[in-house]
């Protein structure tokens, strides 16, 4: 399995799809001239299981630790140093940031200068910006990529198991009044999973096994949830005083074995699906704007909610009844439409983002650059892209910057000079 695996780009694709579906079908908005009110679908009883199949973000760090898996092999194939793959794996991830975060600086306070109310501008402005949370974890998981490789060659599942216990235990520490002691799982929930994608590239289980994960999976998750301390959703709720999303638990991982065994299953029909030459050309459009496509969705929704409310004065109808059924599919339209058109501007960052250069930086600065930006987006998650006094957000200004000076160590050589001071 040294080639692509054109199942593991389906797989990555589709999550981010649903993903970006899911986060359209959430809101449920109020405006009553003066303030946006926002809920949660998924507070809707029963509703709770859609979340079991919503909550892709498990399948997300398999895919991704599957490709990376092959992707680093191939480049030690080459002759490549580990280096200079990560290098190439971290700018590639970073570039499609840059013009997001440079179009939110400016437009939360273009907007307010338009007379956009603040109230529902600073929601959309931190919705946004939550989103890149999923960028900070991802780079710091392709950071520890060669290391976990190592250790996946010498031990095995061993690894995995012993980051799944290190995820029961901290929520063992959570419950038992530390909560915040949960943010440790934001590392070893989603690296157990991207684990499991090492597992996958290097010998991919059978059917039998894949429809064992399956029911494994779901079973411990259902009985987690039934006789544990986990609420039944697997996203955030309103009001609840636990996620199993935000920290993470342990919950995650057992999803993601059952998601895992169910894609698997499929692998078959998918593969026959990718080999169609229309199948194939929308997976290659898709796939080269992926992560454009997860960050930009959320402003695409977040236009055509202002539009909807503070424009046309719309309120969501009650979930799951027959107003909001019939009018889904003109709001899923109206923000696919929009983010196409994002997707056809700032797509070509990712797809077109220039390739390594000659010179690379030495690997302390490449890991060292690589932590910055994830120190960045963390900063941007946490404080969003609120308008400020000046012509910019200022705290979204300086985790930008942090962001920026970060890609450029992880892409180019300080100076000799500089080199040589600090040696």
């Amino acid at each position: 399995m040294s080639k692509r695996d054109p199942f593991l780009d389906v797989v990555r694709v589709l999550a981010i799809v649903l993903v970006v579906f899911q986060h359209w079908l959430v809101p449920v908005l109020g405006w009553n001239g003066t303030e946006l009110t926002t809920g949660n679908a998924y507070a809707t009883p029963g509703w709770w299981v859609l979340t079991w199949v919503g909550q892709v973000m498990p399948l997300v760090f398999f895919a991704g630790g599957a490709a990376n898996l092959l992707s680093l092999r191939a480049h030690r194939g080459r002759g490549g140093l580990d280096r200079d793959w990560l290098s190439s794996r971290v700018h590639r991830l970073a570039i499609p940031m840059l013009p997001l975060i440079a179009v939110w600086l400016v437009v939360p306070h273009l907007l307010v200068t338009l007379g956009v109310p603040a109230q529902p501008l600073n929601v959309g402005s931190a919705v946004v910006g939550q989103l890149l949370w999923f960028m900070a974890v991802y780079l710091a998981a392709i950071l520890v990529t060669p290391w976990m490789l190592k250790a996946q060659e010498r031990y095995g599942l061993r690894v995995f198991a012993a980051l799944a216990g290190a995820a029961l235990l901290v929520d063992v520490v959570r419950f038992a009044g530390l909560p915040m002691a949960g943010f440790l799982n934001a590392a070893f929930v989603w690296l157990a999973v991207h684990q499991l994608g090492f597992h996958y590239a290097k010998n991919p289980p059978s059917m039998r096994a894949a429809a064992a994960m399956a029911i494994a999976g779901f079973g411990m998750t259902a009985l987690m949830v039934g006789f544990g301390p986990y609420p039944l959703s697997m996203v955030g709720m309103p009001g609840a005083p636990v996620s199993n999303a935000g920290p993470p638990t342990a919950c995650l991982i057992t999803l993601g074995i059952g998601q895992i065994g169910l894609v698997l299953l499929a692998r078959p029909l998918i593969r026959s699906l990718v080999a169609r030459p229309a199948a194939a050309g929308v997976l290659t459009w898709v796939g080269a704007r992926s992560m454009s496509l997860y960050l930009w969705h959320m402003s695409a929704m977040v236009a055509v909610a202002g539009v909807w409310t503070i424009g046309l004065g719309y309120s969501t109808p009650e979930p799951g009844s027959f107003l909001w059924f019939a009018v889904l599919p003109l709001w899923i339209g109206s923000a696919a439409a929009v983010l196409y058109g994002l997707l056809r501007v700032f797509g070509r960052f990712e797809a077109h983002a220039p390739g390594p250069l000659v010179v690379q930086p030495p690997a302390l600065q490449v890991m060292l650059g690589a932590g910055v930006i994830a120190i960045g987006t963390l900063g941007i998650a946490a404080t969003g892209f609120a308008p400020g006094q000046g012509l910019v957000s200022t705290g979204a200004a300086i985790w930008g910057a942090i962001v920026l000076s970060g890609l450029l160590a992880v892409r180019y050589r300080l100076p000799s000079v500089i080199l040589v001071r600090n040696a």
